[in-house]
């Protein structure tokens, strides 16, 4: 009899087991490139308000324009003037100025977005720096309180994140390990039996070690399906979910399930034939 007739019912069970383990890391491991893909959302809402002289032309608005969008920092430009800023104005507050005061006060502007890699405080002041060269550029506006206040949420939320991420991990690796030792236990007489009919440790070990890699790639492989049915669910129910879809990310931690249900599974596998393996016969029972 074969080691897989003899040993079928175990590893079904092991399978079973170590695929919801992974699949209950890689759930959370999506929950984490989710809050990636929402915190660069924030971050790249941000608005950043170049406000121009009074008497800017608006060829000067416009030159100025395209040198910020050549920039790495910049993601998205655009160009308020002063009409359009008092008709903002008006539909927002619902009053026109201009009828009261016989002139427009505001000034035009360009408005940039950035990537969110700069959006903290000392990419924001050498980006003031740099855009204050410009002599038709009278000030710099954006919501410096928020930049901070949001960077410092972002940074608790990514420590308990990862705290939480390591915590499960550990626990996963120990779940994965134990519920491969436990199948490997029905197996202990007959790898004891191998052994003293005269096969050697690495005959004994291959086959159960050959067995591990496919249980590992069957169990990462049954959870990736898992994870990608309830990552294609939540987004059918809440669309919104795609803005924060990250396919390359995505990939990597679908592949790490399969890496890490293969590596622990083998290693485990290994060490419980090792064990047995150097075991007196009466200490199997």
């Amino acid at each position: 009899m074969s080691i897989g007739q003899k040993s079928k019912p175990s590893y079904v069970y092991a399978i079973i087991g170590v695929s919801l383990v992974l699949f209950l890391l890689g759930t959370l491991g999506w929950l984490v490139i989710n809050g990636r893909g929402l915190t660069r959302t924030f971050k790249e809402d941000i608005e950043v308000q170049i406000i121009l002289h009074d008497n800017t032309r608006p060829e000067m608005a416009g030159k100025l324009k395209n040198v910020l969008e050549n920039q790495s920092f910049v993601r998205e430009t655009s160009i308020t003037t002063k009409e359009e800023a008092a008709k903002d104005f008006e539909k927002e507050w619902g009053e026109d100025f201009t009828q009261l005061l016989d002139f427009n006060p505001l000034y035009s502007s360009i408005n940039i977005k950035l990537h969110s890699d700069y959006v903290n405080k000392d990419s924001l002041a050498k980006i003031e720096q740099f855009v204050k060269q410009s002599n038709i550029v009278r000030e710099i506006s954006y919501p410096t309180g928020v930049v901070e206040k949001m960077n410092a949420n972002f940074r608790k939320i990514s420590i308990i994140l990862a705290a939480i991420s390591l915590l499960l991990f550990i626990v996963a690796v120990i779940l994965i390990d134990n519920t491969v030792r436990l199948a490997m236990f029905s197996n202990r007489f007959l790898i004891k039996t191998m052994q003293m009919v005269g096969a050697t440790r690495g005959f004994i070990t291959k086959p159960f070690d050959t067995r591990a890699v496919i249980n590992g790639l069957i169990s990462g492989g049954i959870a990736v399906v898992g994870l990608w049915l309830v990552i294609s669910f939540a987004e059918n129910q809440l669309p919104s979910l795609r803005a924060l879809h990250e396919p390359a990310l995505l990939m990597v931690l679908m592949i790490g399930m399969i890496v890490l249900g293969i590596l622990i599974s083998v290693i485990s596998t290994h060490r419980s034939v090792v064990k047995y393996l150097k075991m007196h016969v009466d200490d199997l029972y």
